[in-house]
Parts: C-alpha cells; structure tokens; sequence
C-alpha cells in the first residue's frame, strides 16, 4: 500500500537455486490460485490507479537476477545476455 502513496518498493527473493523463488514470484499464469507476487501485486496497483482521481502515477518496474555473480534482466528482449 505503501507504493501507492508514493514509496519505492522493492521485493527480494533470495535462496539456493531451486527452492521456488521463480515460481514464488511468477507461479502459473493460467492458475487463478496459483499466481505469483508479481502478478498479484500488478493487479493490486493497476486496480489502484483506476479507481484514483485527480492523480498522476509513474510506473516502473525491473526483474533481475544474479546468479554466479551474473545480471540478467528477465524482462529484456535477451534474457541470456549478461548487464554490466
């Protein structure tokens, strides 16, 4: 609620590699049940930002991953390519 008053947010998900962060913050897409943090959180805000008057919102958002001391951002059109 805290981003919609104007704070940055931020969610972590940290852990050894296969313990669920992936689906923790994906899930299934077409599982109403089954929907990770980052799609419920979207519906959160954009449900938000309808129902606001008189009031401008930029949205911004990124998903990274570092692994092995690797930045890769999964939302780019390459998400095997390496930032620096």
């Amino acid at each position: 609620q805290g981003v919609m008053e104007g704070y940055n947010g931020t969610i972590f998900a940290y852990g050894q590699t296969g313990s669920g962060k992936s689906f923790t913050m994906q899930g299934v897409a077409d599982s109403s049940s089954q929907k990770g943090i980052i799609p419920r959180a979207f519906e959160h805000i954009f449900e938000s930002v309808q129902c606001a008057e008189n009031t401008k919102f930029l949205l911004r958002a990124s998903y990274l991953e570092i692994y092995n001391e690797d930045i890769r951002d999964l939302l780019g059109a390459d998400t095997k390519q390496k930032l620096e």
